[in-house]
Protein backbone atom coordinates (compact mmCIF):
# COMPACT_ATOMS: atom_id res chain seq x y z
CA UNK A 1 0.00 0.00 0.00
CA UNK A 2 1.49 3.24 -1.16
CA UNK A 3 0.43 6.40 0.65
CA UNK A 4 2.49 9.61 1.25
CA UNK A 5 5.85 9.36 3.35
CA UNK A 6 5.40 9.41 6.79
CA UNK A 7 8.32 12.08 7.35
CA UNK A 8 5.57 14.33 5.69
CA UNK A 9 2.24 13.74 8.03
CA UNK A 10 0.52 16.05 9.60
CA UNK A 11 2.55 16.18 13.37
CA UNK A 12 0.74 17.14 16.68
CA UNK A 13 2.64 18.49 19.48
CA UNK A 14 2.90 15.51 21.70
CA UNK A 15 1.89 16.61 25.08
CA UNK A 16 3.86 15.33 28.36
CA UNK A 17 0.42 15.93 30.67
CA UNK A 18 -0.63 13.17 28.18
CA UNK A 19 2.40 10.94 28.74
CA UNK A 20 2.30 11.56 32.46
CA UNK A 21 -1.67 10.68 32.42
CA UNK A 22 -0.65 6.94 30.69
CA UNK A 23 1.85 6.29 32.60
CA UNK A 24 -0.39 6.90 35.96
CA UNK A 25 -2.27 4.97 35.46
CA UNK A 26 0.31 2.18 35.39
CA UNK A 27 0.57 2.95 38.82
CA UNK A 28 -2.91 2.13 40.00
CA UNK A 29 -4.39 -1.41 40.76
CA UNK A 30 -5.41 -2.18 36.65
CA UNK A 31 -6.94 -0.37 33.92
CA UNK A 32 -8.31 -1.78 30.74
CA UNK A 33 -7.37 -0.02 27.22
CA UNK A 34 -9.50 -0.31 24.51
CA UNK A 35 -7.91 -0.37 20.78
CA UNK A 36 -9.36 1.85 18.36
CA UNK A 37 -9.03 1.14 14.51
CA UNK A 38 -10.17 4.20 13.01
CA UNK A 39 -11.05 7.96 14.36
CA UNK A 40 -14.81 7.16 15.13
CA UNK A 41 -14.32 4.13 17.24
CA UNK A 42 -11.94 5.95 18.61
CA UNK A 43 -14.34 8.82 19.75
CA UNK A 44 -17.08 6.30 20.69
CA UNK A 45 -14.50 4.80 23.53
CA UNK A 46 -13.45 8.17 24.67
CA UNK A 47 -17.09 8.91 25.02
CA UNK A 48 -17.55 5.77 26.58
CA UNK A 49 -15.04 7.14 29.57
CA UNK A 50 -11.99 5.65 29.14
CA UNK A 51 -9.08 7.52 30.24
CA UNK A 52 -7.17 6.57 27.15
CA UNK A 53 -6.56 4.53 24.02
CA UNK A 54 -4.83 2.17 22.10
CA UNK A 55 -4.88 1.53 18.44
CA UNK A 56 -4.80 -1.72 16.92
CA UNK A 57 -2.84 -2.94 14.18
CA UNK A 58 -4.82 -5.82 13.24
CA UNK A 59 -8.51 -3.52 13.25
CA UNK A 60 -6.66 -1.05 11.23
CA UNK A 61 -5.05 -3.51 8.32
CA UNK A 62 -8.83 -4.40 8.01
CA UNK A 63 -10.18 -1.56 7.92
CA UNK A 64 -7.98 -1.51 4.76
CA UNK A 65 -9.12 -4.44 3.73
CA UNK A 66 -6.02 -6.35 4.13
CA UNK A 67 -4.94 -9.25 6.75
CA UNK A 68 -3.09 -8.53 9.83
CA UNK A 69 0.61 -8.98 10.19
CA UNK A 70 2.86 -6.56 7.65
CA UNK A 71 0.45 -6.05 4.74
CA UNK A 72 0.32 -2.22 6.07
CA UNK A 73 3.08 -0.40 5.98
CA UNK A 74 4.85 1.91 8.10
CA UNK A 75 3.71 5.21 6.68
CA UNK A 76 0.58 4.00 6.43
CA UNK A 77 -0.36 3.00 10.06
CA UNK A 78 1.42 6.00 11.02
CA UNK A 79 -1.18 8.05 8.87
CA UNK A 80 -3.38 6.34 10.44
CA UNK A 81 -2.24 6.00 14.24
CA UNK A 82 -1.95 10.24 13.81
CA UNK A 83 -5.53 10.57 12.26
CA UNK A 84 -6.91 8.72 15.49
CA UNK A 85 -4.91 10.96 17.82
CA UNK A 86 -6.32 14.06 16.41
CA UNK A 87 -9.86 13.05 16.94
CA UNK A 88 -9.40 12.19 20.64
CA UNK A 89 -8.40 14.73 23.93
CA UNK A 90 -7.19 11.43 25.71
CA UNK A 91 -4.01 9.65 25.41
CA UNK A 92 -3.20 7.16 23.11
CA UNK A 93 -0.84 4.53 22.80
CA UNK A 94 -0.05 2.94 19.45
CA UNK A 95 0.36 -0.65 18.18
CA UNK A 96 4.10 -0.26 16.14
CA UNK A 97 4.45 -4.23 15.50
CA UNK A 98 7.60 -5.46 15.84
CA UNK A 99 8.68 -1.51 14.58
CA UNK A 100 8.43 -1.73 10.78
CA UNK A 101 12.50 -2.10 10.51
CA UNK A 102 15.55 -4.48 10.03
CA UNK A 103 17.31 -2.69 12.65
CA UNK A 104 17.55 -1.21 16.11
CA UNK A 105 17.83 2.43 14.22
CA UNK A 106 14.94 1.97 12.50
CA UNK A 107 12.54 0.56 15.28
CA UNK A 108 14.17 4.68 16.74
CA UNK A 109 13.24 5.99 13.60
CA UNK A 110 9.43 4.10 13.92
CA UNK A 111 9.14 6.15 17.16
CA UNK A 112 10.27 8.77 16.51
CA UNK A 113 7.41 9.61 13.51
CA UNK A 114 4.85 7.69 16.15
CA UNK A 115 5.94 10.43 18.75
CA UNK A 116 5.72 13.40 15.82
CA UNK A 117 2.02 11.85 15.00
CA UNK A 118 1.01 12.58 18.51
CA UNK A 119 1.16 9.29 20.24
CA UNK A 120 2.45 9.51 23.71
CA UNK A 121 3.19 5.53 23.98
CA UNK A 122 2.86 2.24 21.86
CA UNK A 123 4.21 -1.39 22.06
CA UNK A 124 7.04 -2.94 20.24
CA UNK A 125 7.06 -6.67 19.76
CA UNK A 126 10.12 -8.87 19.95
CA UNK A 127 8.65 -11.86 17.03
CA UNK A 128 8.54 -11.45 13.44
CA UNK A 129 6.76 -13.55 10.80
CA UNK A 130 6.21 -15.94 13.32
CA UNK A 131 9.67 -16.45 15.19
CA UNK A 132 11.16 -14.53 18.06
CA UNK A 133 14.14 -12.09 17.39
CA UNK A 134 17.30 -13.51 20.18
CA UNK A 135 17.19 -11.94 23.16
CA UNK A 136 20.38 -9.81 22.23
CA UNK A 137 18.91 -8.40 18.99
CA UNK A 138 14.89 -7.62 21.14
CA UNK A 139 17.03 -5.79 23.74
CA UNK A 140 18.59 -3.61 21.55
CA UNK A 141 15.64 -2.60 19.74
CA UNK A 142 13.99 -2.11 23.12
CA UNK A 143 16.66 0.30 23.97
CA UNK A 144 16.22 2.59 20.47
CA UNK A 145 12.37 2.83 21.36
CA UNK A 146 13.57 4.09 24.35
CA UNK A 147 16.58 6.03 23.00
CA UNK A 148 14.11 7.76 20.52
CA UNK A 149 11.40 9.06 23.46
CA UNK A 150 12.76 9.37 26.94
CA UNK A 151 11.24 7.91 29.81
CA UNK A 152 8.55 10.39 31.38
CA UNK A 153 7.70 11.63 27.63
CA UNK A 154 7.00 8.48 26.48
CA UNK A 155 4.85 4.78 27.35
CA UNK A 156 7.22 2.10 26.10
CA UNK A 157 5.14 -1.26 26.65
CA UNK A 158 8.04 -3.78 25.70
CA UNK A 159 5.79 -7.17 23.69
CA UNK A 160 7.11 -10.24 24.10
CA UNK A 161 5.84 -13.24 22.30
CA UNK A 162 7.17 -16.27 23.68
CA UNK A 163 3.93 -17.86 24.56
CA UNK A 164 2.39 -16.60 21.28
CA UNK A 165 4.68 -17.61 18.42
CA UNK A 166 6.27 -20.48 20.75
CA UNK A 167 9.86 -20.96 22.05
CA UNK A 168 11.89 -24.14 22.13
CA UNK A 169 12.51 -23.57 25.47
CA UNK A 170 10.08 -22.71 28.65
CA UNK A 171 7.69 -20.27 27.81
CA UNK A 172 7.88 -19.35 31.07
CA UNK A 173 11.41 -18.99 31.89
CA UNK A 174 11.82 -17.07 28.24
CA UNK A 175 9.20 -14.49 29.16
CA UNK A 176 10.37 -13.45 32.43
CA UNK A 177 14.60 -13.34 31.16
CA UNK A 178 13.42 -11.53 28.07
CA UNK A 179 10.79 -9.33 30.15
CA UNK A 180 13.56 -8.20 32.81
CA UNK A 181 16.34 -7.50 29.86
CA UNK A 182 13.51 -4.82 28.41
CA UNK A 183 12.94 -3.30 31.43
CA UNK A 184 16.72 -2.52 32.26
CA UNK A 185 16.74 -1.55 28.42
CA UNK A 186 14.08 1.33 29.40
CA UNK A 187 10.38 -0.24 28.72
CA UNK A 188 7.47 1.29 31.23
CA UNK A 189 5.33 -1.86 30.79
CA UNK A 190 5.54 -6.19 29.68
CA UNK A 191 2.92 -6.83 27.31
CA UNK A 192 2.65 -10.81 27.14
CA UNK A 193 -0.15 -11.65 24.45
CA UNK A 194 -1.06 -15.31 24.57
CA UNK A 195 -1.02 -16.39 27.94
CA UNK A 196 -4.48 -17.71 29.34
CA UNK A 197 -4.24 -19.78 32.31
CA UNK A 198 -4.43 -18.09 35.84
CA UNK A 199 -1.15 -19.43 37.28
CA UNK A 200 1.02 -18.43 35.10
CA UNK A 201 -0.45 -14.96 34.74
CA UNK A 202 -0.24 -14.48 38.33
CA UNK A 203 3.63 -16.04 38.23
CA UNK A 204 4.61 -13.80 35.67
CA UNK A 205 2.84 -10.80 37.25
CA UNK A 206 5.24 -11.96 40.53
CA UNK A 207 8.23 -12.40 38.66
CA UNK A 208 8.53 -9.17 35.92
CA UNK A 209 10.02 -6.36 37.58
CA UNK A 210 7.49 -3.74 35.75
CA UNK A 211 3.72 -3.41 35.47
CA UNK A 212 2.43 -6.63 32.96
CA UNK A 213 0.05 -5.96 30.85
CA UNK A 214 -2.10 -9.03 28.56
CA UNK A 215 -4.58 -9.24 26.45
CA UNK A 216 -8.11 -10.33 26.81
CA UNK A 217 -10.45 -11.93 24.08
CA UNK A 218 -11.69 -14.73 22.64
CA UNK A 219 -8.20 -17.01 23.60
CA UNK A 220 -8.20 -15.74 26.93
CA UNK A 221 -12.02 -14.72 28.68
CA UNK A 222 -10.92 -13.73 31.98
CA UNK A 223 -12.56 -11.14 33.22
CA UNK A 224 -10.01 -7.69 34.10
CA UNK A 225 -11.53 -7.75 37.73
CA UNK A 226 -9.73 -11.16 38.24
CA UNK A 227 -7.03 -10.10 35.52
CA UNK A 228 -6.50 -7.60 38.33
CA UNK A 229 -6.60 -9.10 41.07
CA UNK A 230 -3.80 -11.82 39.68
CA UNK A 231 -1.39 -8.51 39.16
CA UNK A 232 -2.39 -7.47 36.14
CA UNK A 233 -2.18 -3.71 35.62
CA UNK A 234 -3.01 -3.20 31.64
CA UNK A 235 -5.77 -4.85 30.28
CA UNK A 236 -6.32 -4.18 26.31
CA UNK A 237 -8.35 -6.03 23.85
CA UNK A 238 -5.94 -6.44 20.40
CA UNK A 239 -8.21 -6.12 17.57
CA UNK A 240 -11.31 -7.59 20.07
CA UNK A 241 -13.66 -4.81 19.24
CA UNK A 242 -13.05 -4.62 15.71
CA UNK A 243 -13.68 -8.22 15.83
CA UNK A 244 -16.83 -7.22 17.10
CA UNK A 245 -17.65 -4.67 14.90
CA UNK A 246 -17.16 -6.64 11.51
CA UNK A 247 -18.99 -9.78 13.32
CA UNK A 248 -22.58 -7.32 13.48
CA UNK A 249 -21.66 -6.08 10.18
CA UNK A 250 -21.25 -9.56 8.69
CA UNK A 251 -24.74 -10.54 10.49
CA UNK A 252 -26.33 -7.73 9.25
CA UNK A 253 -25.76 -8.46 5.59
CA UNK A 254 -26.41 -12.36 5.76
CA UNK A 255 -30.07 -11.28 7.60
CA UNK A 256 -30.61 -8.31 5.09
CA UNK A 257 -29.52 -11.37 2.01
CA UNK A 258 -31.02 -14.41 3.22
CA UNK A 259 -34.39 -12.54 4.65
CA UNK A 260 -34.49 -9.28 3.97
CA UNK A 261 -35.79 -7.84 7.32
CA UNK A 262 -34.21 -5.25 9.55
CA UNK A 263 -33.40 -6.79 12.78
CA UNK A 264 -30.44 -5.83 13.59
CA UNK A 265 -31.57 -2.53 13.79
CA UNK A 266 -32.95 -3.37 17.35
CA UNK A 267 -31.26 -1.22 19.93
CA UNK A 268 -29.32 0.46 17.11
CA UNK A 269 -27.71 4.01 17.98
CA UNK A 270 -29.86 6.71 15.81
CA UNK A 271 -28.31 8.48 13.13
CA UNK A 272 -29.36 11.60 15.12
CA UNK A 273 -27.77 10.41 18.28
CA UNK A 274 -24.16 9.71 16.43
CA UNK A 275 -24.53 12.89 14.91
CA UNK A 276 -24.59 14.68 18.10
CA UNK A 277 -21.96 12.48 19.57
CA UNK A 278 -19.53 13.32 16.32
CA UNK A 279 -19.97 16.76 16.85
CA UNK A 280 -19.22 17.40 20.82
Amino acid sequence: MQTPSADRLGAHDPSPGKAAALLALHTGSGFVLPNAWDPGSARILEQVGFPALATTSAGIAWSCGVPDGGAVDRATMLEHVGRIVAAVGVPVTADLEAGYGDTAAEVGRTVGLAVEAGVVGANIEDARQGGLFGIEEATERVAAARAAAPKGTFVLNARTDAYFVGTAGDAFAETVERAVRYVEAGADCVFVPGVVEEDAIRRLAAAIPGPLNVVAGLANRIDAPTLFSLGVTRVSLGGSLARAAYSGLERAGQELLGSGTLGFLDDVVSHADLQRRFRA
